[in-house]
C-alpha cells in the first residue's frame, strides 16, 4: 500500500472517530445537537481531504455505527436517513471540489453548498420513504423545518469553520519539490 493510501486511510479513521465523539459535546441537550450538526463536519473534511470514496464511506458509516454503539441517533428512521445524507455529503463535496481547477474559496463554498443541498435532498427522500413504510407522513413543511430551519446554526458553523480550516491547511502546506530534468 502506498503512502498516500495509508495517509488517507489514517485521516478517514480519524474523521470517523471525530464523527463518533463530537456529538458527546452536544448530546446531553438533543436540540443543540440537532442544531449544531456535529457529525457532519468531520464528514465534509474527510471528503475534501481524502476523496469521494473515503468521504462517502465515513459518511455512511458514522451515523449507523454511532446508533449501534450509543443508541443515538435512533436507527429507524434517523440513523439510516443520516447515513444516506452524510454519505452524499462526503461524496458530493469531494466530487464538486475536484471539478474546480483552482482550489480557492469560491470552489470550496460552491462545493460545500452543493453537497449540503444534495445531501439534505437525499435525506428528505430517504426519511419520507422510511416513514412511508411505517404508514407515517413526512410533509414538505417538516422537511424544511428539520432540514433547514432547525439546522441553520449548524449550517452557518460549517460554512465558517470548514473554509477557515481548509485555508489554514493550505497555508501550512510544504512547497513541493521541483523535479530535476534528466535531459
Amino acid at each position: 500500500m502506498d503512502r498516500r493510501k495509508v495517509y488517507r486511510l489514517t485521516l478517514a479513521a480519524m474523521f470517523l472517530a471525530l464523527g463518533l465523539t463530537l456529538p458527546f459535546l452536544t448530546g446531553q441537550i438533543p436540540q443543540i445537537g440537532n442544531m449544531l450538526l456535529p457529525m457532519h463536519i468531520p464528514v465534509f473534511f474527510c471528503g475534501l481531504l481524502c476523496g469521494k470514496g473515503y468521504g462517502a464511506t465515513v459518511g455512511a458509516t458514522t451515523p449507523l455505527l454511532r446508533s449501534f454503539l450509543f443508541s443515538k441517533p435512533a436507527l429507524f428512521p434517523n440513523a439510516i436517513a443520516m447515513s444516506v445524507e452524510l454519505a452524499a455529503y462526503g461524496f458530493l463535496v469531494a466530487l464538486f471540489y475536484s471539478l474546480f481547477k483552482k482550489k480557492d474559496l469560491v470552489a470550496l463554498y460552491v462545493s460545500l453548498v452543493g453537497a449540503m443541498l444534495g445531501g439534505r435532498l437525499l435525506w428528505g427522500i430517504t426519511k419520507a420513504a422510511l416513514l412511508g413504510f411505517s404508514n407515517q407522513r413526512f410533509p414538505f413543511s417538516v422537511f424544511l423545518a428539520e432540514g433547514f430551519t432547525a439546522a441553520i446554526l449548524g449550517i452557518v458553523i460549517q460554512l465558517v469553520l470548514i473554509p477557515a480550516v481548509m485555508l489554514a491547511l493550505k497555508k501550512t502546506e510544504l512547497p513541493k519539490k521541483k523535479e530535476k530534468s534528466r535531459v
